[in-house]
């Protein structure tokens, strides 16, 4: 069974933007690394994609659940409900809370804001019967109210759940009867302990209950243990609100444990150690000589402009301020960057707006960062590396001769991508790369995890429009691919044992560590986990694609699947291993890259090309089926050498060859599936 490493929280129709960013800052603070963490947008997504059998939590926040009905009622609950009953977890807030539940009962004989009825995902067998406590006003804080909870803290196996703590609570309901339903399932988490404005039935007045579904479970509540104070806002229609953001933030500590316990009851990893948002770092510029850095900063000269002292770049989403090295004191400058509010316990990830953020390039003109500057990546280390595999490579020998590093920033993508004006003047073959991301990006709204020990960069390619004929940019990620898994295997000694393959069209997985290492058993593909993403954007400008190449790897963290330092370790006894440095697999990969990229520049996706990507390959002669066909049973042969798209053979019948786009196809291997995107 593949690990299921995302969580989504629903941001469609009925839900309000504070309970889906209140939910977002909550769940990444518990989860990172170990789970992807993001909104999808659209009913769509749950009703029609593959996100099942990758997802460990699917989260319904506050708002108004008849719209949750009218969404997702009919397939879209079916499918959450299978997902739960095979083993996934639902948390309900609020509103997700009375949606989970058998019943709606809210604000019954109140002819504007009564909701009754039968609900059909029935995690909870009862009914939710709301508002607990009077009022209640859609979009207004005036029934909001600092809520004291008891909590059940027997029913926690962990040590960390409360004995009690405030919560925020504003329309919530109460869980009827909880107790009366013990042998279906139901256990009590947590009770009000004021007393409530509407029948709960007999025995525990149940505000948060956990309900045992199949092979998985659901947590629904009637308050929201999920609003932070740091997030909560004063409003203008509710005078007391500032007291009682005051009362809630009194047991925050108290009110995070209760979350984490939560989490842990539904079988989730969570982290002992609260993630904040760090903040951004300086950009270091810098080239394998000394001239490389200056010849890229004076590329900039038409772009930039002098306001007083400072020299600024302002391109569409990020404002730049340029410096030379020779004129800083490090120490100094660093100081001298804006820095959060260490008042706060964090900094919202929802509520930072990076755009706004000016970031600080660095030229270094005469020499490299310190690793008292950039602790995680040693510069001198990098470019040592790049000129030995260079001296043994094929191509551009400027290609990876310059990078743009900063030990936090944005994403190495967006930096790029989301600024083509500084895309457009910095040179083929530049690399910017993290330390850490604080907001990386992966296909569509896919978020691939970032957590200390990855390895994260993006290359600029500059594609020229007359090769299109013969290279078609399409490619570029079938080359960044092989370039991953060739530069793993070509890094050096036993390195070429290292079980890493290519999911279609750009992924790259790894066989499990824990999987047994024998000749005679070829693994399932089940066994296999997804260590790297690869993401490539292009712009056109000047009769040229301005490609960027973006690849996240998992190099040396354990999660949140495997890395390449976990492979390394079971190789066999007494292979030859050099020591893994995230700067010398860099040189590894950007080198094979520019011998791949080459080439294909020069005869195309040849079969030599193919050849090595399907070799590397999960899917010779796997069969699936076609959602697109009709559920048409397939067999893969291969990819198309002018586009790159998925050659799919009928298994009866005529023995049709279809062939199809990455762009509106996702292939869930696992499931033998290749799936239509909406």
């Amino acid at each position: 069974m593949p690990r299921r490493l995302n969580v989504l929280v629903y941001a469609g129709k009925g839900t309000t933007s504070e309970s889906v960013s209140h939910a977002l800052f909550t769940l990444r603070r518990h989860l990172t690394p170990f789970y992807a963490v993001f909104p999808i947008t659209s009913a769509s997504v749950l009703i029609s994609e593959p996100w099942i059998s990758s997802t460990a939590l699917l989260v319904i926040p506050g708002g108004a659940d008849s719209h949750y009905c009218s969404e997702l009622n009919g397939q879209g609950n079916d499918r959450i409900r299978r997902f739960v009953q095979n083993g996934g977890a639902y948390l309900g807030f609020c509103a997700g809370g009375y949606y989970g539940s058998s019943r709606c009962e809210f604000e019954v004989g109140n002819s504007k804001l009564e909701v009754v009825g039968s609900r059909e995902l029935q995690f909870f067998p009862g009914t939710c019967r709301g508002a607990a406590f009077g009022g209640f006003q859609y979009g207004s804080e005036n029934g909001a109210r600092a809520m004291s909870l008891s909590v059940e803290q027997k029913v926690f196996d962990d040590k960390i759940a409360p004995l009690h703590f405030k919560s925020y609570y504003n329309g919530g309901g109460v869980f009827v009867d909880a107790d009366r339903y013990e042998e279906k399932g139901v256990t009590i988490l947590a009770t009000y302990q004021d007393e409530l404005d509407v029948q709960h039935g007999k025995g525990k007045q149940a505000a948060v209950v956990y309900c045992k579904v199949g092979e998985g479970a659901a947590i629904l509540t009637g308050p929201h243990p999920e609003f932070a104070s740091v997030n909560l806002k004063p409003k203008s229609d509710a005078l007391f609100f500032p007291e009682l953001v005051q009362t809630i933030g009194s047991d925050e500590d108290l009110r995070s444990n209760f979350m984490a316990a939560c989490l842990a009851k539904l079988g989730l990893k969570v982290n002992q150690d609260e993630k904040i948002a760090p903040p951004l770092s300086p950009l270091h510029l810098t080239g394998v000589t000394p001239g490389a850095a200056l010849e890229a900063r004076h590329e900039l000269r038409d772009i930039i402009e002098t306001q007083g002292e400072k020299v600024m770049l302002m391109d569409e989403q990020d404002t730049f301020e340029i410096m030379m090295e020779s004129s800083l004191n490090m120490n100094e400058m660093q100081k001298s960057l804006p820095q959060p509010d260490r008042e706060k316990k964090e900094d919202e990830y929802e509520s930072v707006d990076y755009t706004k953020v000016i970031k600080n390039i660095i030229i270094h003109n005469e020499k490299y960062p310190s690793l008292m500057t950039t602790p995680q990546f040693d510069h001198e280390l990098y470019y040592d590396h790049l000129n030995d595999y260079e001296n043994t490579s094929y191509g551009d020998p400027n290609f990876g001769s310059c990078l743009l590093y900063g030990e936090v920033v944005t994403s190495t993508n967006s930096l790029l991508e989301k600024n083509p004006k500084l895309l457009s003047r910095l040179p083929h073959g530049l690399t910017a790369v993290a330390g850490t991301q604080v907001a990386g990006r992966g296909r569509g709204s896919n978020v691939w995890i970032s957590p200390p020990g990855s390895l994260m960069f993006s290359m600029i390619v500059k594609h020229k429009i007359s090769l299109m004929t013969r290279a078609p940019v399409i490619f570029l990620q079938y080359l960044a691919a092989i370039a991953v898994v060739e530069g793993i295997q070509t890094y050096g000694g036993s390195y070429n044992q290292i079980p890493v393959k290519i999911k279609w069209p750009n992924d790259v997985y790894a066989l499990e560590p824990s999987f047994p290492r024998n000749s005679k058993i070829k693994p399932p593909r089940s066994s296999y986990v997804k260590i790297c993403g690869i993401l490539v954007n292009s712009a056109y400008y000047d009769k040229t694609f301005n490609a960027v190449v973006g690849i996240g790897l998992n190099t040396t963290n354990a999660s949140p699947t495997t890395s390449v330092a976990a492979l390394v370790e079971k190789l066999p006894p007494g292979a030859k291993t050099p020591a893994l440095s995230k700067e010398r697999l860099l040189a590894r990969i950007i080198t094979t890259f520019n011998s791949l990229y080459t080439r294909f520049c020069q005869s195309g996706f040849d079969s030599h090309l193919q050849g090595l990507y399907y070799k590397h390959w999960l899917h010779s002669e796997q069969e699936v089926t076609l959602e697109s066909e009709g559920g048409t049973r397939a067999v893969i042969k291969g990819i198309t050498s002018d586009g790159g798209m998925l050659i799919a053979e009928e298994v009866v019948g005529a023995r049709r060859k279809i062939q199809l786009q990455s762009d509106f196809n996702s292939f869930d291997f696992l499931q033998g599936l290749v799936r239509r995107k909406t």
